[in-house]
């Protein structure tokens, strides 16, 4: 494969300019070189980015963006509720739904600037919760799904036993989630079968929450191989349960009752302590941020200032899928801190000013560890993941370096996203994906038949 060519590129020490990328017939990068003429190489004509990695997504949930919105009679909205209407809608997709919903979701996010998803399964089960045939069908649905987009796909089916902290019976919308540890793990296994030698495709391994299992559930799926990815202190009545069971906050208890380290990735983390936020920045643990989910949702503010400060690592996610953009996770990142603590340029430092350089790249970093992939920058040895910028786009025009970056993530609504390769494959054209039509016709054909 003779790669590809473009004007400018941000490589892992800073930005260059005709820049020859290499790539074997397999999608790995084998060579970088700036100053290069593009000789028989795909010509880009803007400026190329790493891929990011999207590290938290329920791709089910893209069906309902937009159709939980109506206040209820009640009056009192809140995440609570929003999962009890979350559960009823889970009872209604079967393998084809959500084979198709996976589809086009991970067609959007190609064409929003994501070149890799980390999908935390839990929907495993028939709306009765009896076993499919094959028990991991709906899990083999999202990477069949990833092999018609192209999007590289770490799974992370989930164990979920659990209604509340450490042992409350699960509730009948959870019926679908439900497994023993046994035929979790062996769920786990199918998985990787089927992945197989994929460079395309990871399994990893999801404890759902404190909410959801044991301490000897979580003890014994730390010792299984692969990132684990758990959900962890998001909303103010998780802690409070937390407190009464436990005597600990989410996050201490963890930190204190597992092995947390550089391949954990807790989703949210958005209730801790200054105590607790400067633990789990020294764990070298991703911190999971879901911006446009966790303000759909009311979860609250990450304290994101103090984490950096604390050494700590982050990546983004789309988790519920209100936002499917890399932009827009970055920039509500900002923006929402900047709200928080009537500031501006919250996401800096002295060394970077820019904070649209300085959050992509964290969270490129953060995202290729939580994928478990050797994905996240242009260098030799990585995946082949690029991200073409329209340079000429009326939101970029006559920004360069850093600074388009942060016109791409803080100005405009368009989506100056011109070209995007996976794997080595081009997958979007002139800003569309190539299987675009096909796909979404299929998802409007389930929507039509889920909302009739």
């Amino acid at each position: 494969m003779p790669g590809f060519h473009a004007p400018a590129a941000l490589l892992p020490d800073g930005w260059a300019s005709e820049v020859l990328i290499a790539a074997d017939e397999a999608g790995w990068i084998t060579a970088v070189t700036p100053g290069a003429a593009p000789g028989g190489a795909t010509r880009l004509r803007g400026a190329l980015l790493p891929g990011m990695p999207n590290l938290h997504s329920h791709s089910f949930q893209r069906a309902m963006a937009g159709a939980t919105e109506r206040r209820s009679p009640e009056g009192r909205d809140s995440f609570w509720s929003w999962r009890e209407v979350m559960y009823r809608f889970g009872e209604r997709l079967g393998p084809e739904e959500a084979e198709a919903i996976a589809a086009q979701l991970q067609v959007e996010l190609l064409e929003w600037g994501f070149t890799s998803l980390a999908e935390f399964q839990y929907l495993h089960h028939q709306p009765d919760g009896t076993p499919y045939a094959e028990p991991a069908e709906m899990a083999l649905r999202n990477l069949a799904a990833a092999r018609r987009t192209g999007i590289g796909l770490t799974l992370l089916p989930v164990l979920y036993r659990h209604g509340g902290i450490f042992g409350r019976p699960p509730a009948p919308g959870q019926r679908r989630f439900l497994n023993d540890l046994d035929a979790y793990l062996r769920l786990v296994g199918q998985c990787r079968d089927a992945a197989g030698e994929d460079p395309q495709m990871a399994v990893g391994l999801a404890p759902h929450s404190l909410r959801a299992v044991t301490p000897a559930m979580l003890e014994a799926v730390a010792r299984e191989p692969g990132p684990l990815h758990i959900h962890v202190a998001e909303q103010q009545r998780e802690v409070e349960e937390c407190l009464l069971a436990t005597g600990a906050r989410p996050v201490r208890w963890l930190l204190d009752h597992a092995p947390v380290d550089a391949r954990w990735c807790l989703i949210h983390a958005t209730h801790m302590n200054p105590a607790e936020t400067a633990a789990l920045a020294a764990t070298g643990a991703i911190a999971g941020l879901c911006p446009t989910t966790e303000a759909s949702l009311g979860d609250g503010f990450f304290p994101l200032p103090d984490f950096l400060a604390a050494g700590g690592r982050f990546g983004i996610g789309t988790d519920s899928h209100v936002g499917t953009a890399v932009r827009d996770e970055l920039r509500l990142l900002e923006t929402g801190q900047r709200l928080l603590r009537q500031s501006r340029a919250v996401a800096t430092t002295e060394a970077q000013p820019h904070p649209g350089r300085f959050l992509f790249e964290g969270a490129l970093q953060g995202g290729a560890l939580a994928c478990g992939r050797t994905i996240g920058a242009i260098a030799p040895g990585r995946r082949c993941d690029l991200v073409e910028l329209d340079t000429g786009h009326p939101v970029l025009a006559g920004h360069a370096g850093n600074a388009l970056l942060d016109a791409w993530i803080f100005s405009g609504q368009a989506n100056p996203i011109r070209s995007v390769i996976a794997g080595g494959q081009q997958v979007v054209e002139a800003g569309r994906h190539v299987a675009a039509p096909e796909i979404a016709a299929q998802f409007g054909r389930v929507m039509r038949r889920l909302l009739a």
